[in-house]
């Protein structure tokens, strides 16, 4: 055997620091120190007789001969993990870990969730709600639901992002309000308070007033934040004005009558909807029929709103 082979173990950690261009994050991720990772890259280095990184700035940059070697370790590990896939059983019991927004997986996640308990008994799911986006590998996540409104974030090679369904957002209020206030045109929404979020983004309520061309909105003083959109719903089903929202989050309190849409007018910008997971995951068998059941009830939302 080639004696360069008893190196696999740095070359794991070169992969990471590789991918990363951080010595730092790929001690993070592999749960060893950074002068451990320093120390793998040297003997690395000493072994192949070839400088593998330079530093710029903070980032470790590859070099030729660098590049060279994490195009053939991925090819290697990529390898590697279809063969150990090929190898394990197919056996669908077991367990799935999955992430998504607090807002999603309080109002659209877990209200459906006993659907899929009763329909496969031997999966068994445990939910992650956060705000942040959570690292899919180093959090032992199967499946992670995001929504974004660019096209360039949160990207990563080596995941696959499946585009699911575009959401539309719409102000929204309750019933009793509807009724009390009376509304005739969109400027009317001024007169109540209105609840945002803390860390907006781009679906905002000034690109709303805009499209709704609603004039003076900037000396509006009535205003709540809170940090998710389960709350701001929570606060608008009790009668605190409006929020804007989309239609995943919304539609089941369409459906039962405590919240209405007084102005049909859509938020310029829509989120959409994506699965993220690792396409050479173990758990595939499984988590394809996760994925199948959420997308048969995104298809049923879909087919109310018509």
């Amino acid at each position: 055997m080639d004696k360069r082979l008893k190196h696999l173990n740095n070359l794991r950690s070169f992969e990471s620091a590789a991918r990363h261009q951080s010595y730092s994050k790929a001690a993070a991720e592999l749960f060893v120190t950074q002068a451990a990772v320093s120390q793998q890259m040297r003997q690395l280095e000493t072994s192949l007789g070839a400088r593998l990184f330079t530093r710029r700035g903070r980032k470790m940059q590859l070099t030729d001969s660098g590049d060279k070697l994490y195009q053939a370790t991925q090819l290697a590990f990529n390898t590697l993990l279809k063969g150990f896939n090929s190898i394990q059983t197919e056996d669908i019991a077991g367990s799935l870990t999955i992430t998504s927004t607090q807002a999603f997986t309080s109002l659209w996640l877990m209200p459906r969730l006993y659907q899929f308990s009763v329909k496969h008994p031997d999966i068994k799911i445990k939910v992650l709600a956060s705000n942040c986006l959570e690292d899919l590998r180093q959090g032992h996540i199967d499946l992670a639901i995001r929504f974004r409104t660019t096209a360039d974030s949160d990207i990563s090679e080596e995941m696959t992002y499946e585009f699911v369904s575009e959401d539309h957002v719409y102000p929204v209020c309750s019933a009793q309000l509807a009724n009390k206030m009376h509304f005739n045109n969109p400027q009317d929404i001024l007169n109540c308070w209105l609840v945002s979020l803390e860390h907006e983004g781009l679906i905002n309520w000034s690109a709303w007033f805009t499209q709704a061309e609603i004039i003076h909105y900037q000396a509006h003083t009535k205003w709540t934040q809170v940090s998710s959109g389960d709350m701001a719903l929570s606060a608008v089903l009790s009668g605190h004005g409006f929020t804007l929202a989309s239609e995943a989050l919304f539609s089941q309190y369409i459906e039962t009558g405590q919240l209405v849409i007084p102005f049909n007018i859509k938020h310029p910008i829509s989120f959409k909807r994506y699965y993220v997971y690792d396409p050479n995951s173990a758990k595939k068998a499984r988590l394809n029929i996760f994925i199948n059941w959420l997308k048969e009830e995104t298809l049923k939302d879909k087919t109310k709103t018509k």
